[in-house]
């Protein structure tokens, strides 16, 4: 047993830092006196010793080392030629035992993956021939397609891995969300569902995720519960976040938040989906349960995403602006895909005055989630706030005419008629479609009460509210309930309305703007002094909320805020 094979043995063992310090003194030995070790063996210390420094994350330089392997690689294939040409039997059972080629440059993409050099992660996988490319080599290679945007060769891996493994299931996803036919993908599947027992799931499995693939929610929705309902599957951690997610694109909140709680208790370490949660939870108004969501989800990982997107979304809602930019862009830094990371840092953009910048980021989000309509929500609101309707009109004719005419659509379209005095009529006849649909669809509610109030239909709007807040309980329907009936007189309930607007969300302003409107009208002179002082204070709390760039630099500079220590 020579020196080589101790060092093969330790990495065999996981012993990665002492690989590293033997093979760098042994790679010098080599370096001082070539003949000290023969190709094969400086081939395969090379690699050790790469794979030693890629377990200590250090990828550039991996990716460096792993290239000098290659390197030293074409020099023995060189001298094994000569030698097989010679009839050395030795040399060919030695070269089947040394560290694969193949594997070497999928170790090269990785680093390149990780240090974000797509193009070239592309490019060195490329240069493998297609036969020889295994399952983990073509899924990479899909992934970083699809990125890349180059779908049709995205397309060809996902199906070369599909043929390969038929059972890879996020290979299924992939080609779903590529637009590929459910059918086509459930084709690949038949002979291994036909040969073995209990996987009868897996085609209804596959409906499920080509309707989410395809923005048919409902179907999606029915098609999801209908295998969770299943013995077998029931209380799937996956099939419940998926569920709640689902829930989430068809404005249906309450069973969204249900969904995630109940996989969240199924498992206390789940990460997956945890950022649409926090997210929900906060635009809810529970900004105390997202502080503690958050701090648990930094305890579990502080390299993913989520936990800091939910962070991010505590201080948005807490109008921490700055603040939540610099955790929106932290979390793209960790996951580039992150669709709820992007639409975070959009929104926050948006708010701080940097519509250019924002429209980007949502641009990026719904080129990565196509059917989310959350993503060309935040553009069109980019659009409007730099009067850009002409802009926004289009969007949403496209949304409405890509998607459908359901609640959603026909509301985003509203929205955008609303802003333009000549189509109000349009949004009126869209608002009473939607809310023929879903008469419970806050955002169609909202916009119907906005409608109500500047035509000064006050009894009406009334009316709309109660029949809205007799099944469900919303900040945003209460406060405006408690508007209308401040616009007909009816002070006490309408105070009731804000207490319990406030109750739902402590730091909702326009609650407590209403609250202190009416204290005046009751009592003018106490009223001014109080009102004053309220004034005085508001003014130094909205310096401290709206933020700075020069805040956003000082979190930027320390990070050590949330487990950043």
């Amino acid at each position: 047993m020579n020196v080589i094979d101790h060092v093969r043995d330790m990495a065999t063992a996981g012993l990665h830092s002492n690989v590293r310090i033997l093979s760098s003194l042994l790679l010098t030995m080599s370096n001082n006196n070539p003949e000290l070790f023969s190709p094969a063996q400086k081939y395969q210390l090379l690699v050790y010793h790469a794979d030693s420094i890629f377990h200590d994350k250090e990828y550039r330089n991996a990716a460096c080392k792993y290239s000098m392997a290659l390197q030293q690689k074409k020099v023995l294939s060189k001298t094994s030629k000569v030698r097989t040409s010679t009839g050395g039997a030795a040399s060919n059972i030695q070269a089947q035992s040394l560290p694969s080629e193949i594997e070497v440059k999928y170790k090269i993409a990785e680093c390149y993956t990780i240090l974000k050099l797509d193009k070239d992660a592309i490019a060195v996988l490329d240069g493998i021939p297609s036969r020889q490319r295994t399952p983990k080599i073509n899924m990479m290679l899909a992934n970083l397609y699809r990125k890349a945007g180059q779908e049709r060769s995205a397309v060809t891996s996902y199906k070369e891995v599909l043929r390969q493994c038929p059972l890879a299931l996020d290979a299924i996803i992939g080609l779903l969300s590529l637009s590929v036919k459910g059918a086509e993908v459930a084709s690949m599947t038949v002979d291994v569902i036909q040969s073995i027992p209990n996987l009868d799931w897996l085609s209804v499995w596959i409906k499920a995720y080509a309707f989410i693939h395809a923005g048919d929610n409902q179907r999606a929705i029915n098609t999801i519960c209908s295998l969770e309902k299943k013995s077998l599957l029931r209380d799937n951690v996956d099939l419940l976040v998926s569920l709640a997610d689902v829930y989430f694109r068809a404005g249906d909140t309450k069973n969204a938040i249900l969904k995630f709680e109940q996989a969240q208790m199924l498992d206390p370490y789940l990460i997956k989906g945890m950022d649409v949660y926090g997210y929900l939870m906060a635009r809810e108004g529970h900004l105390e349960d997202v502080e503690v969501l958050g701090g648990r989800l930094f305890n579990i990982s502080d390299q993913h995403a989520e936990p800091w997107v939910i962070s991010g979304c505590h201080s948005f809602y807490s109008k921490r602006y700055s603040r939540a930019l610099y955790l929106g862009a932290k979390a793209i830094q960790l996951n580039s895909n992150s669709v709820q990371a992007l639409l975070l840092k959009g929104a926050a953009l948006r708010n701080m005055g940097r519509v250019q910048e924002a429209i980007i980021h949502f641009r990026e989000a719904m080129r990565l989630a196509p059917c989310r309509l959350d993503c060309y929500e935040g553009l069109i609101d980019c659009y409007l706030a730099s009067n850009g309707i002409r802009e926004a009109m289009g969007m949403a004719n496209n949304i409405y005419k890509t998607l459908g005419a359901n609640a959603q659509t026909l509301t985003i379209l509203a929205t955008v008629c609303l802003e333009d005095p000549v189509t109000q009529e349009k949004a009126k006849t869209l608002l009473d479609k939607a809310l023929a649909q879903r008469p419970d669809y806050t955002k169609a509610v909202v916009k119907k009460a906005e409608l109500l109030s500047r035509e000064q239909k006050y009894e009406e709007g009334i009316a709309l509210l109660r029949n809205a807040l007799a099944n469900q309980s919303d900040c945003v329907l209460h406060r405006m309930l408690g508007d209308f009936l401040v616009a007909v007189n009816d002070y006490q309930e309408a105070m009731d309305q804000y207490s319990i607007a406030l109750s739902l969300d402590p730091n909702d302003q326009k609650s407590l703007e209403g609250m202190q409107k009416m204290e005046k009208e009751e009592s003018p002179t106490d009223a001014t002094v109080e009102l004053d002082g309220d004034d005085m204070e508001g003014s130094g709390e909205d310096g401290d909320l709206e933020g700075s760039d020069s805040e956003a630099a000082q979190w930027a500079d320390q990070e050590q805020w949330f487990g950043m220590q």
